[in-house]
This record gives C-alpha cells, structure tokens and sequence, in this order.
C-alpha cells in the first residue's frame, strides 16, 4: 500500500508543478487551485509512504516521478525540447529509482 502512496505522490507533485506552470501563465485561480490541490495531496500521500518506505528511498522515488513527470508533461502539452540526450538523462533518473527499489 505504501508503494501505491508513492506512485500517486509523485504523480501529486507533477499535478502540483503543472499548476505552478499554469499560474505563471495565467495567475488564474484554477492555476492555483491545481497547484496547493497537487502539491497538499503529494505531502500528505509522501507522508504515509515513509511511514513503511525509507526516507531516502521514497524522497529519491518520488523526486524521481516528479522530475520524469514534470518533463514528459512539459514535452507533451508546452513544447519543450525532446533531444535524444533529454531523454537519455531522463532515463537515467528513472534507472537511478528503479536501482533504489532493487537494493533497498
């Protein structure tokens, strides 16, 4: 159960840096609203998981599907760059995670 806290943790930061992005866009009040809905879900979801998951574990695991997350959702809906290096890097953070998982 702890793992699934940590999976939509991260996916609460992404949610939450999305709304940061909006509100420099927009300074709307849905912009704001995604951004204090997304980020107070992942806190409070990141807190349940390191009731069972290490501290370091779950903060690299859920850094890591934020900065994975965040990027592909800039890639895909604002345009941002996709060179093969990007992706690479990209890649290396999420085997970075998976190594974490493995060994801890």
């Amino acid at each position: 159960m702890a793992w699934i806290a940590l999976l939509f943790a991260g996916l609460g930061e992404v949610v939450g840096v999305t709304g940061i992005n909006r509100w420099n866009r927009t300074r709307g009040g849905a912009a704001l609203a995604l951004m204090l809905g997304g980020f107070l879900v992942s806190f409070v979801l990141l807190s349940l998981a390191m009731r069972t998951i290490s501290m370091g574990t779950a903060y690299a695991i859920w850094t890591a599907i934020g900065t994975v997350g965040g990027t592909v959702v800039g890639m895909i809906a604002y345009g941002e760059s996709r060179q093969p290096k990007r992706l690479l890097f990209l890649a290396l953070v999420v085997g970075a995670a998976v190594g974490l998982k493995l060994v801890g």
